[in-house]
C-alpha cells in the first residue's frame, strides 16, 4: 500500500467451480475457500465478503477442526455484492481515499481483459465519486511470485502428483482405449493423492493441431478410440493448497509419424533452451526468445504458449502466429498473433513457470514439459518425466 500510495486494497477473487479458480488473489489473504472479495484497509484487519452462507459453514468447520483460518468470524460477511462492498469502504472512511484494486488489470493467460464485473466497478465509482481506484496487480505479482520455502514444498507435492498422473495415463494409452479412459486414469491418480485436478486438455490422432478440452466435453459425441501411430497430447493442471503445477503429456502409441518425431525433437531443444535461460536476473522475454529459436530454425510454430508464469499467473509467451500459414486460414474471418506479455519482468529465485514448449511440423504437434522453478543459480526441474515424448506399446 505504501509503495502504491493507496489507503486500502480491494481484492476480487474469481468464484470456484471453474476448477479451483484461475484468478484467486483473495486466497493469498484468507487461506480459505476461493471466491471472496477482500477489503483490506490500511488501519484494520481484512474484511471478507462471501456469496453464500455455505462459505461460513466451511469456516465454522475449519475452526472446529483446528485448521489454519486467517480471518476472524467477525470480519466475514455474506455480502459479496456491490452494495456490500461499498458499505465496507464507507465504514472505513475511504470515500476520498486512493484504493488499490486487484481485478481491474488484465491477467493473462486466462483473462486478457479485467475480470471484476462492471457492476462492482460502477458501484464503487458512482457511490464513491471522490475516491480514486488504481490497478495494482503487477505490484502484487512482483511481491508474491517468488515463493517461500513453505510454498515451494506445497508446489513440489503437486508436481510429484502430476508425474504420477502422467505415468497412469501412459499405462492406459493403447490401441482400442479411448482418450476418455486415458483422461480418467490420470484424473483418478491425482484425486487418490489428495490433489485437485482441472478439466484436462487432451487431444489425440495421427496428426493434430488442436489444443483444448476434448470435443466430447462440449459436443454430444463419443470419445475418440486410439489407434497405432496416434499421438496423445494432454495438459494436466494439478492444485494443492492453491498452488498449481502444469504437466505437458505427449504419448506416442507405437511408431509415430516422422513429422511428429521431428516436432518432439524441436520441442525438446526448446525446453533445454528455456532451462538454460531461466536464471535470476534475466528477463522473461529473453527466455521466450531462447525457446523460440529452435522453432524458427526448424520452420515450426507453437500452437499454445511456450512458457508462462504460475503462482500467480503473470508473464506469458505469445502463440498462434503459424496458424495463418495454413491453407485453411483463408476461410476464417481473422487470425491474429497473441503477443508476449510481461517480457520486461525480471526473474528471481522462487518464481515458478510452466515450461511447455510445443512445435507443429506439418499436421503434427508435440508438446513437452512441466513445472520449473527459478533457483538461486540453476532452475529446479520438477517434471523431467513429461519433458520428453513418452512411448506406449502399439
Amino acid at each position: 500500500m505504501d509503495d502504491e500510495g493507496v489507503q486500502a486494497l480491494v481484492v476480487y477473487g474469481e468464484h470456484e467451480m471453474v476448477y479451483p479458480a484461475p484468478y484467486a488473489p483473495d486466497t493469498y489473504f484468507t487461506n480459505d475457500r476461493p471466491g471472496a472479495i477482500v477489503v483490506f484497509p490500511r488501519d484494520a484487519d481484512p474484511i471478507v465478503l462471501v456469496g453464500t452462507p455455505m462459505t461460513i459453514g466451511d469456516h465454522i468447520e475449519a475452526q472446529r477442526r483446528g485448521e489454519a483460518t486467517w480471518i476472524t468470524p467477525g470480519n466475514m460477511r455474506v455480502a459479496r455484492h456491490p452494495e456490500g462492498l461499498v458499505q465496507v469502504l464507507r465504514e472505513h472512511g475511504l470515500e476520498q481515499a486512493a484504493i488499490g484494486v486487484l481485478g481491474i488489470d488484465p491477467c493473462p493467460p486466462w483473462h486478457f481483459v479485467p475480470i471484476m464485473p462492471h457492476a462492482y466497478w460502477a458501484a464503487m465509482t458512482e457511490h464513491l465519486p471522490h475516491a480514486t481506484f488504481k490497478g495494482v496487480y503487477r505490484s502484487f505479482y512482483a511481491r508474491t511470485s517468488a515463493q517461500s520455502a513453505e510454498e515451494l514444498a506445497v508446489l513440489a507435492y503437486a508436481a510429484e502428483a502430476g508425474e504420477a498422473v502422467a505415468q497412469a495415463m501412459l499405462t492406459v494409452a493403447r490401441p482400442g482405449a479411448t482418450d476418455a479412459e486415458v483422461c480418467a486414469a490420470g484424473t483418478a491418480e491425482a484425486l487418490r493423492r489428495g490433489v485437485m485436478i482441472a478439466p484436462m486438455i487432451i487431444n489425440s490422432g495421427p496428426g493434430t493441431i488442436s489444443w483444448g478440452m476434448p470435443g466430447w466435453s462440449y459436443r454430444p459425441q463419443a470419445p475418440r478410440v486410439l489407434a497405432e501411430g496416434d499421438i496423445v497430447l494432454a495438459e494436466v493442471m494439478c492444485f494443492y493448497g492453491m498452488k498449481e503445477t502444469q504437466h505437458q503429456v505427449a504419448i506416442a502409441i507405437g511408431e509415430a509419424h516422422r513429422d511428429a518425431v521431428r516436432a518432439a525433437t524441436v520441442a525438446r531443444a526448446s525446453y533445454e533452451a528455456g532451462l538454460q535461460a531461466l536464471r535470476p536476473g534475466r528477463r522473461f522475454g529473453e527466455v521466450v526468445e531462447a525457446m523460440r529459436a529452435p522453432l524458427d530454425e526448424a520452420g515450426g510454430w507453437n500452437v499454445h504458449p511456450l512458457i508462462h508464469a504460475l503462482n500467480p499467473f503473470g508473464p506469458v509467451c505469445g502463440w498462434g502466429a503459424g496458424m495463418r500459414a495454413r491453407p485453411e486460414a483463408a476461410s476464417y474471418g481473422l487470425i491474429t498473433e497473441v503477443p508476449t506479455i510481461g517480457a520486461e519482468v525480471p526473474l528471481a529465485p522462487g518464481m515458478s513457470f510452466s515450461l511447455e514448449p510445443n512445435c507443429v511440423v506439418g499436421d503434427h504437434t508435440v508438446n513437452l514439459g512441466g513445472t520449473v522453478v527459478v533457483g538461486d543459480h540453476e532452475p529446479i526441474e520438477h517434471n523431467p518425466f513429461t519433458a520428453r515424448l513418452l512411448q506406449a506399446e502399439g
